[in-house]
């Protein structure tokens, strides 16, 4: 939707103009020729410095308002006639360019360029301006979209009328801007195009600017009589990227020709910041999409234990960083919870983060110990490259015995909150970040009773440039300790709604960095649900794993699953004898569904294959497939599991 704000600065000698606080003026880099409309030497070429900002009328203005904001009241204007010497009209000229191309520079997005363009012009050089951009805009050297569309952007006017009090005139804003076509396709060989390929800014009394004007401002919208009309094209360092249309009434002084060479520094300017920010935000969106994708895009659901995540990126100041997390289902219905932050913000922060996921979920997938996964993250790093630096919290939770191993690099140290309202800073060794290179990693196993809530988290959730990381670990502490009182005793506060109130605690204001949030509910597997047995590798070994699971079915009242567990524990226990050579371990538990473990030394995985009519087996891992709701075989140090699930229907 085409924005129509108004400018509130009155027009006055630039001489007398008080000079804008600003940063210093951000130097253009020179252009090149357009790829699509070749360019002629532009104006600045071949031009001397501009010498003189245009018109006589001075004009008390007010200071404009904030983008968006309420418009400023009428201010009191006085007019009188240009009768300054060329000298100091040459000195005002020099004046407004810097000011102007300064105020432009500190646009950050091409929203704020655009904006800066339109209030230092309106009313300081014209009276109005309407600002066409190329849509879509082309990024870098990527080829630009045909046709060639000229879309809107945005206008600016203010209009002068009678004080109701005195003979003075007031400088109100003008909700008729002049209307205007919001799209406008460049046809090859029409005048517009050609007038866009000069590159130079016209005066539009000109008869090819005339006709240029027209096919920009659409046949319905003829520009009013009596209006001075400069069309500058916007081009950027390979190609024309839009137009400024700068206009003034009759009543005020016409441009002048130094005033086109006013008029290029301010296109050139602006054309060059609209380049910086559109590579500048594609980087950026890159960055962020990178980020994203290399997140999980949904949590498993291990037995025994709830799982939670957020992740919110760094504000726009800070931008995309390497904050990541991870929730690993291993063997023996454990899970590995792993939460990191690469250091550094930018797109190669991103890229390390998902080469250094990537490499935890394979050395998971080994079923590691957490030191050991940590040592084999910190070798990665350093064969990255140099200063390729990370921390990382890696715990594995067992919901059988109840206990998790965590071990840590240079992370913040993990919060136990639980189930009486009680949060708990956990004590672990801090360790040195990932990619330091030389150094040992330690694991402590520490007590994880049901219905405690463990909170992993990146450093941008508790540090920032208003407080120490410590405190706000302390701060976090509070945090989740007063949720939970809200829940009361032996009730834990819902994991989604945790999650969103320890977010909460950052507040309004600008992110440093970006957060990585896991939240796991320790629901724990009883010991009245675990059935544990080993088994000789021997032939014998089927028919009594067939009856021990009987037995244990029978006492948990599931006797409706006995057929078709006895048939997949036979032909997965069957395969394991074949190659074990050490006892077979068998395990059932029974939480939502049933779910049985058949370990064995040996390290080949399973695979099923279609067997032929005359083969005698090959069918087992078929039939499993089949009557399983779900099932796995997992690679461990010492051999292998395999598992299946099947449906309680309770």
């Amino acid at each position: 939707m085409t924005e129509h704000p108004t400018s509130h600065e009155g027009r006055q000698p630039l001489a007398d103009r008080p000079q804008e606080q600003t940063r210093p003026r951000q130097e253009a880099a020179p252009a090149g020729l357009p790829s699509d409309i070749p360019a002629q030497p532009s104006a600045q070429a071949q031009a001397p410095e501009p010498s003189a900002p245009a018109g006589a009328a001075a004009q008390q203005a007010a200071p404009p308002p904030a983008p968006g904001g309420p418009a400023a009241p009428a201010v009191a204007v006085s007019i009188t006639p240009g009768t300054a010497p060329a000298g100091r009209r040459e000195g005002d000229r020099l004046r407004f360019v810097g000011a102007a191309t300064r105020r432009i520079a500190r646009g950050l997005d091409l929203d704020e360029i655009v904006l800066g363009l339109c209030r230092a012009t309106v009313p300081a050089f014209s009276d109005e301006i309407l600002v066409y951009l190329r849509d879509p805009l082309p990024v870098g050297d990527e080829r630009p979209v045909a046709p060639f569309v000229l879309r809107l952007r945005r206008t600016d006017r203010l209009r002068l009328t009678p004080d109701v009090e005195g003979d003075e005139l007031v400088l109100v804003p003008d909700p008729d801007p002049t209307p205007a076509a919001e799209l406008c396709e460049v046809r090859s060989g029409s005048a517009l195009a050609e007038v866009l390929r000069g590159v130079r800014p016209v005066f539009g009394d000109s008869a090819a600017a005339r006709t240029a004007l027209g096919e920009l401002l659409g046949s319905d919208h003829p520009l009013p009589k009596g209006l001075r009309a400069i069309l500058a094209p916007l081009r950027g360092r390979r190609r024309v990227i839009g137009a400024a249309v700068l206009l003034r009434r009759a009543e005020q002084p016409a441009f002048e020709p130094d005033d086109l060479l006013v008029a290029a520094q301010l296109a050139t300017h602006t054309a060059l910041g609209i380049d910086k920010a559109v590579l500048y935000g594609r980087e950026a969106y890159i960055a962020d999409e990178l980020q994203r994708t290399m997140l999980p895009d949904s949590l498993p659901q291990p037995t025994g234990v709830k799982l939670a995540s957020r992740y919110l990126p760094a504000a726009e100041t800070a931008r995309v960083g390497g904050d990541w997390y991870d929730a690993i289902p291993l063997p023996g219905s454990r899970v590995a919870l792993v939460v990191g932050d690469v250091m550094g913000h930018s797109m190669t922060s991103a890229a390390i983060m998902g080469q250094l996921r990537t490499t935890a979920q394979t050395l998971a997938g080994l079923d590691l110990p957490p030191q050991e996964v940590l040592h084999h993250l910190d070798e990665q790093a350093q064969r990255l490259g140099q200063d390729r630096m990370a921390t990382c919290m890696y715990a594995v939770y067992d919901p059988v015995s109840h206990r998790i191993t965590v071990a840590n690099a240079g992370h913040p140290p993990p919060i136990l909150l639980h189930l009486d309202g009680r949060a708990e800073v956990l004590r672990v060794p801090a360790g040195a970040p990932i990619g330091v290179g030389g150094v040992d990693f330690e694991a402590v196993e520490l007590d994880a009773p049901a219905g405690a809530t463990l909170l992993l988290y990146t450093d941008g959730l508790v540090e920032s440039r208003l407080r120490d990381v410590w405190t706000g670990i302390e701060q976090l502490r509070e945090r989740l300790a007063a949720a939970a009182q809200l829940t009361g005793p032996d009730h834990a506060p819902p994991l989604e709604a945790l999650c969103d109130d320890v977010l909460d605690m950052l507040g309004p204001g600008d992110r440093d960095d970006d957060i990585a949030l896991l939240a796991a509910r320790f629901d724990g597997i009883a010991p009245s649900d675990v059935a544990y047995w080993f088994l000789e590798p021997e032939d014998a070994a089927p028919g009594r794993a067939r009856r021990l699971a009987r037995r244990a079915l029978a006492r948990w009242d599931l006797e409706e699953l006995t057929d078709s567990v006895e048939l997949l524990i036979s032909e997965v226990v069957t395969n394991a004898v074949r190659y074990a050579e050490r006892p077979v371990t068998l395990r059932l538990l029974k939480t939502d569904v049933l779910r049985c473990e058949v370990g064995d030394d040996s390290p080949q995985l399973p695979r099923q294959r279609r067997a032929r009519e005359t083969d005698e087996g090959g069918r087992g891992l078929f039939l499993v497939n089949r009557l399983a709701r779900r099932w796995g075989a997992t690679r461990l140090s010492g051999g292998k599991v395999v598992w299946f699930e099947l449906a309680t229907r309770v």
